[in-house]
């Protein structure tokens, strides 16, 4: 019982975390993230889609393999990838309370935005649960291969921050790369020696 409760606890941190880097930081100066988040940002920038909703679409493919696969980690993810998503439309009008920063501080914004991010996602994933998602891949993965998830997850980031910058212009590029290295950096902490516990 006391587990189950610092998991969902963990959950909504995580998850809370995860929307302040995106609505807060990110959002506001049009900088994209890697993963599903990377995808729904583009889709909100080009379509106005919320994030959330575009984050439940897009994760579908990953839940369907983890059904397969692996049911704990399916149920842990889905219930992880819900509240995230929820709590990211629910916290969205941070988007519009804070203002685009200068062009030289968009860097540093970008920055933290990644590292809030990549530590929500973190500890979500050191206490067995996700976003879904590339996040949920990167799990897989890191059972498989000796590399920490935080790695694993940049990689994947740098692919979508690449065709997000084709898709939205260049200058999205390097705010996004600052991004993704520090939501890299963040996660490959929180996840140390994650599975010892």
């Amino acid at each position: 019982m006391r587990v189950r409760t610092i998991k969902y606890t963990m959950m909504i941190v995580g998850s809370l975390l995860i929307a302040l880097g995106t609505n807060a930081f990110l959002i506001p100066n049009h900088v994209l993230d890697g993963g599903v988040i990377g995808i729904a940002l583009i889709a909100n920038y080009k379509l106005g889609l919320p994030v959330g909703f575009v984050i439940i679409l897009c994760s579908i493919p990953m839940f369907l393999s983890a059904w397969l696969l692996n049911r704990d980690i399916f149920y842990n993810s889905l219930t992880g990838m819900l509240i995230s998503s929820f709590i990211i439309d629910l916290l969205s009008p941070l988007q519009y309370g804070v203002p685009a920063f200068m062009k030289e501080g968009v860097l540093v914004y970008a920055a933290i935005g990644g590292a809030l991010i990549g530590a929500g996602l973190g500890l979500m994933l050191r206490f067995e649960t996700s976003t879904g998602g590339t996040d949920l891949l990167a799990h897989f993965i890191s059972r498989y291969v000796p590399i920490n998830v935080g790695v694993i997850i940049l990689c994947m980031d740098m692919i979508i921050v690449s065709a997000g910058g084709l898709l939205l212009g260049g200058e999205t590029f390097v705010p996004s790369l600052f991004t993704i290295v520090a939501g890299g950096l963040s996660t490959g902490i929180c996840t140390l020696q994650r599975k010892a516990l």
